[in-house]
C-alpha cells in the first residue's frame, strides 16, 4: 500500500469503471475453481480493508478478551466481524445504529450487539466487566464514533482507525497514563488477499452483496444514504462491443 512508484487506478491511472484494466501477472490471485467473481469481487477491496486491520490486533486478542467493531453491518464492518472470529478467540461486540446492520452482525458471528442510542458506551463497558476492550476496530470514523470508541476501550487498549471524516482529539497526558494506540489502516498488503481468498474458499468469511444494475447507481446511493443496505452493494455492467460501427452487448458482465 506504500510502494514509492504505486498507482491508483481512478485516480492516477486509467482505470475504474473500464472494460479492461492494465495489471501485472504478480498481482493476480488464484482463486478456487468453485469461487465465483461475484461472490468475492469487493473483498479485493472492502474485504481487505478489515481483514487487514483484524490482523494488526491478533496479538492482543487472546482468549478472554473482548474486541469491539463500531459499523458492523457495513461492506467493511460484516468482514471485519467475520475476520476476527475466524483469527482471534476474543469476544466480539458489535455497535451500530441500525436493528438491521445488527442483524447482519448476528449471522456473521457477533457474540454481542449494541444498538447506538446514547447507552452503548455504558453497555459495552458493562459485557467487559467495567474494563473496556482491548480492542476497537472502527469502521465509521464520524458522527461520535470515535468519542464513544474512545470510552469503550480500557486501559493500554488500541484503537484501529479505518473509518475516517471525524477528528481524533486525545490530551497526550491520557496517551501517556493509559498507554492508549491510534492505529490507521490503509486497504492491504497482496499476502492478505489471498488468505483473504483462502478462508473465503474455506466458508468461513462470506461476503453479503446487494447487486444492482448500472443505471440504478442512483437507487443503490439512496438506499446507502438511508441506512437501507447492509453488506456491499455491486454494480453490474453489460460491456458493450462494436460491431460494424455500432455498440451492441457483448454477452459479458462486469462487477465493479
Amino acid at each position: 500500500m506504500h510502494c514509492g512508484h504505486g498507482v491508483f487506478p481512478g485516480i492516477d491511472a486509467d482505470g475504474g469503471f473500464a472494460e479492461f484494466l492494465k495489471t501485472g501477472a504478480r498481482a493476480v490471485v488464484k482463486l478456487d475453481p468453485k469461487t465465483r467473481p461475484q461472490d468475492v469481487a469487493a473483498l479485493a477491496d472492502a474485504g481487505l480493508t478489515a481483514y487487514h486491520a483484524v490482523k494488526k490486533a491478533i496479538p492482543l486478542l487472546y482468549p478472554g478478551t473482548h474486541a469491539v467493531v463500531i459499523g458492523g453491518g457495513g461492506g467493511l464492518g460484516h468482514i471485519g466481524i467475520q475476520s476476527l472470529k475466524a483469527l482471534t478467540a476474543a469476544d466480539v461486540i458489535v455497535v451500530d445504529k441500525s436493528e438491521g446492520a445488527l442483524e447482519l452482525a448476528k449471522k456473521c458471528g457477533a457474540d454481542h450487539t449494541v444498538l447506538v442510542n446514547g447507552s452503548e458506551v455504558a453497555k459495552v463497558k458493562e459485557i467487559t466487566g467495567g474494563s473496556g476492550c482491548e480492542a476497537v476496530i472502527d469502521f465509521v470514523g464520524e458522527g461520535g464514533a470515535i468519542e464513544n470508541g474512545r470510552g469503550m476501550l480500557r486501559r493500554a487498549g488500541t484503537y484501529y482507525v479505518i473509518g475516517y471524516g471525524g477528528m481524533i482529539n486525545v490530551p497526550a497526558i491520557d496517551m501517556i497514563s493509559q498507554e492508549i494506540s491510534f492505529v490507521g489502516n490503509l486497504v492491504g498488503t497482496y499476502n492478505d488477499l489471498d488468505e483473504l481468498m483462502t478462508l473465503t474458499a474455506q466458508g468461513r468469511i462470506a461476503l453479503e452483496t446487494r447487486i444492482y444494475p448500472l443505471d440504478a447507481v442512483n437507487d443503490a446511493m439512496d438506499d446507502l444514504d438511508h441506512g437501507k443496505l447492509h453488506g456491499r452493494g455491486i454494480f453490474r455492467a453489460v460491456w458493450l462491443t462494436r460491431r460494424r460501427g455500432a455498440l451492441v452487448p457483448s454477452g459479458k458482465h462486469g462487477l465493479c
